[in-house]
């Protein structure tokens, strides 16, 4: 008996890269319901995006290709293993996210690959998309390129002309660590120095400012700290200025990373540690905090048990209680329970008369509570 197996069609093959595309978060965060990545219609992956007028949309996301030359052990995509690969030309790619575009069901694109070859090659396949997007077919929305690690300067530099948007995932926090995932990717030369140009290209005043610029971890594949992860963060936000970074939980069985410390963590632990450093991520954007004021266990991790905005106010009683009336917005946003509404609504409402209790910044609630006891009304 003769077994015939069919090539796939465009359709079967997005079926495979959109699934496939699950894997590189770099585009959404997954910190609440309006966040989190869903599937799509015929089972396409559709990525949520905040809009500049503040608004929410959505991306159409898929690989070019899952084939890829690299031994990234928390991969499962990765060279040695077993799975069907297959690969979309460059006018399948463009006509089918037209087709979704043209239909008003995702508002851009989001392209990423395994890499195809070399870096440089790969590159190449993604900014031809984008070429033809944006110069063929006269598309002027959001299109968000994968920049692939060991691309070249010309190639970076063309991605980013294309883009709204570039990431280029950092992945762990330093050499030491990628070289236990990785034996064909350099920390500083394939990943470091491509994110230092973006930034240089993307910085104030430059010709590519409007460009934004991301990043994601892997977090607990090379057995790395919190500690570590995020003194990395601070260094990519006040250095070199990224727009947003994400966290993608290793899940053991998807690939076979050492896991050095974690071996014994359940699916829920591994998630919660990357919402606690999704809310470490939130307090350096919006809180003002640094990396400095993040606080850890002994083993260097973030506590499981308290979120860190709580675990910092614990460890510095002296700061409260704070003076409702008085507080400038900074010390407010220090305060367990206390959010950017509730603070701006405090500013307001003083500005006309005396804040007299807790009842006065809103209904009940268990936050408001917490609130109340670093606080003082009189």
């Amino acid at each position: 008996m003769v077994a015939v197996i069919s090539k796939p069609d465009t359709q079967r093959k997005l079926e495979i890269l959109s699934t496939d595309a699950q894997y590189d978060l770099a585009c959404a965060c997954g910190t609440n319901e309006n966040d989190r990545r869903r599937r799509g219609r015929e089972d396409k992956w559709i990525y949520p995006v905040t809009l500049p007028n503040g608004g929410r949309s959505v991306l159409f996301k898929t690989l070019i290709s899952n084939v890829c030359t690299n031994d990234c052990k928390y991969c499962p995509l990765r060279a040695d293993r077993d799975v069907r690969r297959c690969t979309l030309s460059e006018e399948e790619t463009v006509e089918t996210f037209l087709d979704y575009f043209n239909r008003r069901e995702v508002f851009g694109l989001f392209l990423t690959s395994g890499v195809l070859g070399t870096a440089d090659a790969t590159m190449e396949r993604l900014n031809r998309v984008a070429r033809i997007l944006r110069y063929k077919r006269g598309f002027r929305g959001y299109i968000h390129l994968k920049i692939i690690p060991g691309a070249g300067a010309a190639a970076v530099e063309e991605a980013v002309s294309l883009s709204t948007a570039v990431s280029l995932n950092i992945e762990t926090p330093g050499a030491g660590h990628l070289a236990r995932l990785s034996s064909r990717k350099r920390f500083i030369e394939d990943i470091v120095e491509p994110i230092k140009l973006i930034s240089r290209l993307t910085g104030r005043g430059n010709r590519y400012e409007r460009v934004k610029q991301t990043t994601q971890f892997v977090v607990g594949a090379a057995g790395e700290t919190d500690s570590e992860i995020v003194r990395y963060m601070w260094g990519l936000y006040d250095r070199l200025h990224l727009k947003r970074i994400y966290f993608s939980a290793y899940q053991k069985g998807l690939g076979d990373a050492p896991m050095d410390g974690h071996e014994g963590r359940s699916a829920d632990d591994a998630f919660t540690r990357e919402h606690r450093l999704y809310q470490v991520d939130f307090l350096m954007r919006k809180y003002g905090f640094t990396g400095s004021d993040i606080c850890f266990d002994r083993s260097g991790n973030l506590s499981p048990d308290v979120d860190p905005k709580e675990h910092w106010a614990l460890l510095h009683p002296e700061f409260y209680p704070l003076d409702v009336n008085k507080a400038s917005r900074y010390e407010l946003l220090r305060v367990p329970g206390l959010g950017e509404i509730t603070v701006n609504r405090i500013l307001e409402q003083r500005r006309a008369c005396r804040i007299g209790g807790i009842e006065a910044l809103g209904r009940p609630s268990l936050r408001l509570q917490k609130a109340c006891g670093y606080l003082r009304f009189r």
